[in-house]
């Protein structure tokens, strides 16, 4: 009778204990004691002051644990493979037995034998074990060799990679520092009727071998990458991942067939609407609810960043393989109570919390699926605009940024559908984001909260509005977030003035930059921020030295001022057209004003036509050109909403406020800085238009100069389209119909051409065809044909034979594809998709499919051929 996982893992403390162990329980999954580590990722994280003789509290010398782990990143990273192999898994039960200062290399060994080989325990065949150690540990090698009955040439010796030392697979460590020390690893062979090589340096292990057991032997202290030093003790860790040890138990070919498993995987299986269910999403959805149970047991909640960020990456991809197989709304919270059920001794945790586990996950979907439809539903738009099957970093960024799905999801998609992703290019775009929104976030990010600037008397005078120059005196300096007397040169810090020309961002407009000088120094304002009534600015020495109580000349950058009052003053201007435009139901939902555009979010629920925006830029170019005087005035706030001027009124606003208006036109509170009549924004120029989330929209645009650049820009744009077709812009339009009439025309050519091509290659391969027990089969290889053709031989071969197995290779110099189409009623004993894994078994090459039809990719073109051969005995044998 096979032993189950709950078997397993009692047989195990068992063994040990019978060795003079000490059943110790696992630690917690949330490795506080190690900042390195965000999640215990081996059975030794909780001993490593042990096995650096830190801690004497510690009477024992053996122990015997079972310890809850997960890997979802770092130097331990198994998330991308889970759902792609049978063997992988985010959260996994470590069986692990430890000696510090007791036994050493050839107890741990033997023991180590023993347990898997012995009748008494697991029982396992010796001709089944394949042994690995780190090539320089001969003394390992000799003990494998006397101690045991494995055979010598069942022992590899693996090297060090590029011969760099210590950086052997057989060489473990921790992370990048700690305890560390040369391994021997235990393998099982599976069997023939899989795929994979002996272990070894740089195998491809496949399905048929997998590692069971790994013995380390803590010989030494990782300090550093080049320093290393010795343990005061020697020592034993080992472990051996709970799931696979059963899935060989058990005779099963994939750890998700086993018993612990099989509960989920029905249940998920039940929900699904797919006829045809790809088990690898099911086993995903199995691994990740299982995974965010225990880290929600550990009172860890979703969230953007450390423990909850991993904790809804694993929730979000497990809710979008729901997705693929067809399940609607949420669903992982059902299956906790299965997962207890099928946990056994282990599940108590789960079971108190059960209720804050379902809760906590209900609310994360909810949050997920709306975001995932529609990010899903744009992802497969522009895969299908693809010419090449590589995404650009700048769409997984524009996904992730404009509408929050997550890049590993959209990695996800792309990986299953043999689309190369950019990351490079994503990296590059997410720090220049950082970058760029660096001055925004300096104040937040440093987290200045020093005593004197949370004293309300530390008051900055702003001159900026009528001044771009000031002499003034400084009150405070700020440096490494205290306060300071003096700031020496090369210095970063913050400077506050009695009174000051610089323009705090605030109200959407961004800070002003500039400088600061006296008699002997130069500081460098690189952003201007508030807090209270203080003025910050941000910046650094570039000479001299500047202290409390110096006099100095602060002077704004006159020219980058002037461009962003032209945009602050086009943003009061959009709004009134917006409103007169589209209706008194516009309003400003926020803004974001620089020197070379501005941005402007409103209250609107459809997309804006051309003519729509057209009319919005004429009324403000109108505004323009007659150079209307914008006047300011100082208003009690209530006076200002009796007078319904207006504003975001959901913000704070001190009693006093301060009102734009530009004559008869617009009429705001605003405290930015302004041109001083409309002439001065010079032109107005709507750049984009678009949805930023529900019921918002948002329009870029920019004035004056640049806004003229762009124009140009686009007639540059316009000019050379009409060189490429040589013709003038009066006669474009009238070209391009007359272009896409020809090619229409020479498309539907093409296709009869094609539709005659393929007749005859369907007429000269039916020809060719052969039963096998009374079945047609048709293997047929071409050399660099349009692979778009072959779909439809096909399915003219299938319209033309009825009932038949179709095997089409496509030969492109040193790779392959191959295509394969089976009858209905023929798919009921042999699916396209099993056919076409039989034959890429061998060949080492990838592809999937349904029932009636699959495709896959080859690389090795040298088998091809006694595949071929071999397949058509695997049809006869399986028809």
């Amino acid at each position: 009778m096979k032993k189950t996982t709950n078997e397993v893992r009692k047989i195990f403390l068992d063994f040990f204990k019978e060795k003079k162990h000490t059943v110790i329980p696992g630690s917690s999954l949330i490795s506080s004691e190690h900042s390195s580590l965000l999640f215990t990722n081996a059975g030794m994280n909780q001993f490593k002051d042990l096995f650096l003789k830190r801690d004497s509290k510690l009477k024992y010398t053996r122990v015997v644990t079972v310890q809850n782990c997960l890997r979802t990143g770092g130097k331990h990273n198994d998330f991308e493979n889970v759902g792609y192999t049978s063997k992988h898994h985010t959260f996994f039960e470590m069986l692990g037995n430890f000696s510090f200062g007791d036994y050493f290399k050839e107890k741990a060994i033997t023991y180590a034998w023993e347990f898997l080989t012995s009748k008494k325990w697991l029982n396992l065949s010796e001709e089944k074990l394949w042994i690995t150690v780190y090539e320089h540990d001969l003394e390992s090698y000799n003990i494998w060799k006397k101690e045991t009955n494995v055979k010598k040439e069942k022992i590899i010796k693996i090297g060090d990679k590029k011969n760099f030392k210590y950086t052997s697979d057989n060489f473990w460590q921790m992370g990048d520092t700690g305890p560390c020390g040369p391994c021997t690893e235990i393998f099982y062979d599976k069997g023939d009727h899989l795929l994979g090589n002996p272990p070894g340096n740089h195998a491809n292990h496949g399905e048929r071998f997998v590692e069971i057991w790994n013995i380390v032997f803590m010989q030494f202290n990782k300090i550093s990458n080049t320093k290393m030093t010795k343990l005061y003790i020697p020592s034993v860790d080992t472990g051996m991942g709970l799931e696979r040890i059963s899935g060989i138990i058990q005779n099963v070919n994939s750890n998700y067939e086993i018993d612990l498993f099989q509960p989920l995987i029905d249940s998920i299986s039940k929900m699904s609407n797919t006829h045809k269910i790809n088990y690898k999403h099911v086993y995903v959805i199995a691994d990740h609810v299982r995974s965010s149970a225990f880290i929600i047991s550990e009172n860890i909640v979703p969230s953007n960043e450390k423990h909850g960020y991993v904790l809804r990456r694993i929730i979000r991809r497990a809710i979008r393989h729901g997705h693929q197989i067809g399940i609607k709304g949420i669903f992982l919270y059902r299956l906790i109570p299965i997962l207890i059920n099928s946990m056994g001794d282990y599940a108590n945790i789960l079971r108190i919390k059960q209720k804050y586990i379902e809760t906590t996950l209900k609310l994360e979907e909810k949050k997920f699926i709306k975001t995932l439809e529609i990010g899903l539903k744009l992802l497969n738009v522009e895969i299908k605009k693809l010419k090449t099957n590589i995404l650009s970093g700048k769409l997984i960024f524009k996904l992730y940024d404009t509408y929050g799905f997550p890049p590993d999801l959209t990695i996800d998609v792309c990986r299953e559908k043999n689309i190369i992703v950019n990351l490079e290019e994503f990296k590059k775009k997410i720090k220049r984001n950082k970058k760029e929104s660096h001055n925004k976030n300096f104040y937040k990010k440093n987290n200045i909260q020093t005593t004197i600037l949370q004293e309300n008397n530390i008051f900055s005078d702003f001159t900026g509005y009528t001044h771009i120059q000031t002499q003034s005196l400084i009150t405070n300096i700020i440096k490494n977030n205290a306060c300071c007397s003096t700031l020496k040169e090369n210095e970063s810090g913050i400077i506050i003035l009695e009174k000051t020309p610089f323009y705090a961002e605030r109200g959407g407009q961004i800070g002003d930059i500039g400088t600061i000088k006296n008699t002997n120094g130069k500081f460098e304002v690189y952003d201007t921020q508030k807090h209270k009534y203080a003025i910050l600015h941000i910046g650094k020495v570039i000479s001299g030295k500047f202290e409390v109580k110096n006099i100095v000349t602060a002077k704004i950058n006159s020219v980058r001022r002037t461009l962003i009052q032209s945009n602050h003053t086009a943003t009061h201007l959009l709004h009134s057209s917006l409103r007169k435009v589209l209706g008194p139901h516009i309003l400003q939902k926020g803004s974001y004003i620089t020197d070379h555009f501005l941005r402007f979010d409103f209250s609107h629920k459809a997309p804006l036509t051309l003519n729509e925006l057209h009319e919005i830029e004429n009324i403000v170019n109108i505004i323009i050109t007659q150079n209307i005087l914008i006047k300011t005035n100082i208003m009690t706030l209530k006076e200002a909403q009796k007078k319904n001027i207006l504003a975001l009124f959901q913000k704070k606003y001190d009693e006093t406020v301060r009102v734009l208006s530009i004559k008869n036109f617009s009429s705001e509170l605003c405290g930015g800085t302004h041109t001083k009549r409309t002439g001065d924004l010079g032109l107005f120029k709507i750049i984009n238009e678009r949805s930023i989330s529900s019921g918002t929209r948002r329009i870029e645009a920019t004035t004056g100069q640049i806004a003229l650049s762009h124009i140009h820009k686009k007639e540059k744009e316009l000019k050379n389209i009409c060189d490429i077709l040589k013709t003038n812009t009066k006669n474009i339009k009238n070209n391009i119909e007359t272009l896409i009439l020809n090619n229409k025309q020479l498309e539907k050519k093409i296709n009869k051409i094609n539709d005659r091509e393929t007749c005859r290659i369907v007429d000269t391969i039916g020809k060719n065809l052969f039963f096998i027990k009374n079945t047609k089969v048709v293997i047929h290889s071409f050399t660099k044909h349009n692979p778009q053709l072959l779909k439809i031989i096909t399915d003219k071969l299938k319209n033309r034979l009825k009932s038949a197995i179709i095997i089409l290779i496509n030969i492109f110099n040193d790779h392959a594809t191959i295509l394969i189409s089976v009858t209905s009623d023929i798919s009921k004993n042999i699916s396209s998709k099993k056919l076409l894994q039989v034959l890429l078994k061998r060949l080492n090459g990838k592809g999937g499919g349904n029932a009636l039809i699959a495709e896959g990719g080859i690389k090795n073109l040298k088998l091809l051929q006694k595949e071929l051969s071999n397949i058509k005995i695997w049809i006869n044998s399986n028809l």
